[in-house]
């Protein structure tokens, strides 16, 4: 158990394709996220998809970063079949998005402070004031925008300090996002939980459609995507995220022989 691990949850964790992942629902995660903000202590959640279980094989800083969080779920159907295949059995895909918009009316009935971090000003804005439409009585503490260098980063972790926020939803791509936890965490060791909600701040500023839903469930929401941002996501989902095949086929070998590789 980790020193900083929330008594009385301990961990329902499978590991698939070297990833440890929560065996967890939307509700449970939910329920986890709120015990964490009641530690008063800093922790980190990640959701999941192929394209981080590849970011994951072929950067190794990346998946120490991952294997460090505290909430880790399935953020892609492909991800959640493969579990059952390998007969893992992940309830459900809990995506950052799906996440972070149930805990939105949570945060508003509970009064948790927020700080959102991502996308450009002028979508951010637009998104911060979609957001206190639906939720009236949300407390967005502060915000800043994720086209930032480096160097920046101990103003804007300081700024999210002294807003007093308990989440930090941030959209912005991996690993730059989850390198800006781990950069900052002394600054962020009061925020109860941090999450990464891939695109919701542009989904929600209009700039973006989602896929619809009978799309997520058979597994394409991949090519809605695509389609609306064809220059940059074929390399992702065209050519990288093509590596997944080799991986399936070597956890498949895995499981049949019961030939696991060695853990660093």
């Amino acid at each position: 158990m980790r020193e900083d691990q929330v008594p009385g949850t301990p961990p329902q964790r499978v590991d698939l394709f070297g990833c440890a992942f929560d065996v967890v629902d939307t509700d449970s995660a939910v329920a986890r996220v709120e015990q964490f903000i009641a530690s008063g202590r800093l922790h980190q959640g990640c959701g999941v998809n192929v394209d981080q279980l590849v970011k994951m094989k072929d950067e190794p800083y990346f998946r120490e970063i991952v294997a460090a969080c505290d909430l880790v779920t399935a953020d892609g159907t492909p991800v959640v079949w493969a579990s059952r295949l390998f007969g893992k059995h992940l309830p459900e895909r809990v995506a950052g998005i799906d996440l972070f918009e149930a805990l939105l009316p949570v945060s508003e009935n509970k009064g948790y402070k927020v700080f959102l971090l991502g996308t450009k000003p002028e979508i951010l804005d637009r998104a911060r004031q979609v957001y206190q439409e639906r939720y009236p009585g949300l407390e967005i503490v502060g915000h800043h925008h994720g086209y930032y260098k480096q160097e920046d980063e101990p103003e804007i972790a300081r700024q999210i300090e002294e807003s007093g926020a308990q989440l930090l939803f941030i959209a912005i791509t991996s690993p730059k996002k989850e390198e800006f936890v781990d950069r900052n965490r002394e600054a962020l060791s009061g925020v109860g939980f941090v999450l990464g909600v891939g695109g919701s701040f542009d989904i929600a500023a209009g700039v973006y459609d989602r896929a619809p839903d009978w799309m997520a469930k058979a597994g394409i929401e991949w090519t809605y995507r695509l389609w609306q941002e064809p220059k940059r996501m074929y390399k992702r989902y065209l050519v990288e995220d093509s590596k997944f095949l080799g991986m399936l086929a070597k956890q498949a070998y895995y499981e049949a022989t019961g030939r696991f590789p060695k853990k660093d």
